[in-house]
């Protein structure tokens, strides 16, 4: 796995290149100077939680032959804004699926993804306390 970054301005928007082409524009905060020119780095790590965990409730509901209709994810966090570096606290994951789901085979897949699967929540687990709720619309 290979990232690039190049500085966009004189200040603190960069370009994110995967290797296989895709880009990000990443931004500081405003009160240190940030344009809103693209995602704050913190705020990268919650977008790598929700598609990480995302792909893989797709994928354990895929193989577990349920007919997801829809996923939609929201994630709030709160950080240790008292410490420096200011890590995550507690971040709250909420899925909201759609389709005639088996709630057994739901809460099997939620549990498989965050306990086996999502890289992303094991990492952030080790610092964070992350709580998941989900919905099932039919």
């Amino acid at each position: 796995m290979e990232i690039n970054l190049v500085r966009k301005n004189n200040k603190f928007n960069f370009e994110a290149e995967s290797a296989s082409g895709q880009t990000v524009e990443l931004d500081a905060n405003p009160k240190i100077g940030g344009e809103g020119k693209g995602f704050r780095p913190m705020e990268m790590l919650l977008v790598g939680l929700g598609g990480c965990s995302g792909i893989d409730m797709v994928n354990v509901l895929t193989k577990q032959k349920e007919p997801l209709e829809d996923i939609k994810i929201s994630i709030k966090a709160t950080r240790k804004e008292e410490e420096t570096p200011a890590i995550f606290d507690v971040i709250d994951i909420r899925f909201e699926l759609y389709g005639d789901l088996n709630i057994q085979k739901v809460e099997r897949a939620l549990a498989l993804t965050f306990d086996k699967y999502c890289s992303v929540s094991n990492i952030l687990g080790r610092s964070a306390t992350i709580n998941f709720s989900y919905e099932v619309h039919p």
